[in-house]
């Protein structure tokens, strides 16, 4: 499959979305049997602060509970806006944040973070002063607490579409900050993957837009899942990366093969760490993540570490490098934003 196609389908009777890019799986979504997706808003009441840990848990719909860390300004019984922004492993509590997003395709509203912002991608002036005056005039009659990015690919997108993606977003902020009073309840349903498919990744404009029940196995997507449900990763040049996840982190071992050569290791190393952040936001694997990276000589850890530092950079996951440990394993720690694909087809 050449070029860059999303493919929608479903995938053991739940909605599913996948971005293939030339033959290689790049996202993939799939719907949540149970509990809220990242994205949901709710209003949460305050349980009790958990001192030593910085939060405070909090009581969801549906019984769930949330963890906020933030102490100050709240009190037991107290009610708030939250924004559910990760996955909760095992028996733990949803991570939730009080900052809220409301995302569409050309238009973030951002509620107590006032402004209007373009992304940095938009270079040519002219579209530049464009979006400006069509952001200026859309939350002229908003409130001075609410602010606006406009996304990359809002980017030469027709103005109408642009005016009505921060029309629908502002009215739903408004509507929202004005609900907060009241029990436990969920306001606003995090995206499906059809919706985040349309949303996140329709910029670039798609070679390929495939929308059928079946295609996930018309379109080979089947097979590209069915690699990451296994530890080991073949890399180019021969080389091969395990990764297991654990109860306490994520172990990932870089082996160089069959290759004796002298550069083995670092050929090995610098495509375990170009295809890592790939691996690791497929597979839904977050938290504290320690690489055994196969040997190679201390001079060349430089040039593996640009490339670690690239290769996250491009990444859509907050993931902190915490560098090189005294036994010689890179420490990285990486944030819990979905469902591992283990438990999700599980």
């Amino acid at each position: 499959m050449k070029g860059r196609s999303v493919v929608l389908g479903s995938l053991q009777e739940r909605e599913a979305a996948a971005l293939v890019v030339d033959g290689v799986l790049e996202e993939i979504a799939i719907a949540r049997s149970e509990g809220m997706a990242p994205g949901a808003i709710c209003r949460a009441l305050v349980d009790r602060q958990m001192k030593g840990q910085g939060g405070v848990f909090l009581r969801l719909p549906g019984g769930e509970r949330g963890f906020l860390r933030q102490t100050s300004g709240l009190r037991p019984g107290q009610s708030i806006l939250v924004q559910v922004t990760g996955h909760a492993e095992g028996d733990k509590a949803i991570p939730v944040a009080t900052r809220l997003l409301f995302k569409r395709r050309y238009a973030i509203v951002t509620p107590d973070a006032p402004g209007l912002n373009i992304s940095r991608s938009v270079r040519d002036p002219d579209e530049q002063a464009r979006l400006r005056a069509l952001a200026e005039a859309e939350m002229a009659a908003a409130p001075e607490t609410l602010g606006l990015i406009l996304r990359t690919a809002a980017d030469g997108a027709e103005s109408d579409e642009i005016r009505e993606d921060i029309a629908a977003m502002r009215d739903l902020a408004v509507a929202v900050l004005g609900d907060r009073e009241g029990p436990p309840e969920l306001l606003v349903d995090g995206p499906g993957p059809h919706e985040l498919a349309w949303r996140d990744w329709s910029h670039p404009a798609p070679d390929d837009w495939v929308e059928d029940p079946d295609a996930f196995a018309r379109h080979g997507v089947l097979e590209l899942i069915d690699a990451l449900l296994v530890p080991e990763v073949r890399l180019q040049g021969g080389g091969s990366m395990i990764i297991e996840p654990t109860r306490a982190l994520i172990a990932v071992d870089v082996n160089t093969g069959n290759d004796t050569s002298p550069a083995a290791g670092l050929k090995a190393n610098l495509a375990a760490a170009r295809d890592l952040p790939r691996q690791l936001r497929l597979r839904g694997l977050g938290g504290q993540v320690v690489v055994d990276f196969a040997p190679c000589p201390k001079k060349d850890r430089h040039i593996l570490e640009q490339t670690l530092r690239a290769a996250f950079r491009a990444d859509t996951v907050e993931t902190t490098l915490a560098g090189w440990s005294p036994l010689g394993n890179f420490e990285l720690q990486r944030k819990r934003d979905r469902q591992p694909l283990s438990e999700a087809l599980a």
